[in-house]
Parts: C-alpha cells; structure tokens; sequence
C-alpha cells in the first residue's frame, strides 16, 4: 500500500470511528510511515559501496600507480643509458620518454574514481 492510500484509509477510519480514536489512528500511521522511512534508507544505503571496499580499490589502485610509475622509469633509464651509450639520436631517446609519458597518463585516466 503507497503512502498516499495509507493516508486516505487512516482519513476514512478516522471518519468511521470517530474522534475517539484519532490518537490512535494517528499513531499507527505514523509508526507506518516510520517503518517505510527506514525501509526506503536501508535501501538507499544497500546500493551505496561501502567504505571499505572504496578503501581497498584505493590502495590497489595507489600501488598499481607507483609500480607503474618505478618500471617506466628504470626502463627509461636503462634505455636512455644504453642509447646514449651507442651515440643514438636524440630523436630515439626522446621518443621512449614520450612513449613512457604516454602509457602513464592512459594509465592514470583510466583508473581515476
């Protein structure tokens, strides 16, 4: 039964009983609607996630990054090192930094909350 037909039956036995029973009438329908209340919110909070489940994805979310973050810049290294060390051109070195810059920022939109 809606609301609104819960009202209109408290109305009408309001209306069948008489004024001596309107604290009562009243009462009931309020512990009702009080009832569908709480009803309506655990359903609203059964949908929200919980904390901790947000805190979780965080920290793996957090340690994905800095493992991300510590391998593209020891490959970087490494590479930048080696083609230095066969007199390669700038265009190549400067090209697997813009390639690392590139996965990192893919990497970091993607996984924004």
């Amino acid at each position: 039964m809606s609301t609104g037909d819960e009202l209109r039956a408290a109305v009408a036995a309001r209306r069948d009983l008489g004024p001596d029973f309107e604290d009562a009438l009243i009462e009931s329908f309020l512990d009702k609607m009080g009832k569908e209340v709480d009803r309506r919110v655990d359903e609203r909070l059964a949908a929200v996630p919980k904390a901790k489940d947000l805190a979780r994805r965080s920290k793996a979310a957090d340690g994905q990054r800095l493992a991300l973050a510590i391998v593209s810049l020891s490959l970087g290294t490494v590479a930048t090192i080696a083609l230095t060390l066969q007199a390669a051109s700038v265009g190549a070195i400067l090209g697997i930094w813009f390639a690392i810059i590139v996965v990192n920022g893919i990497f970091g939109t993607e996984r924004r909350p």
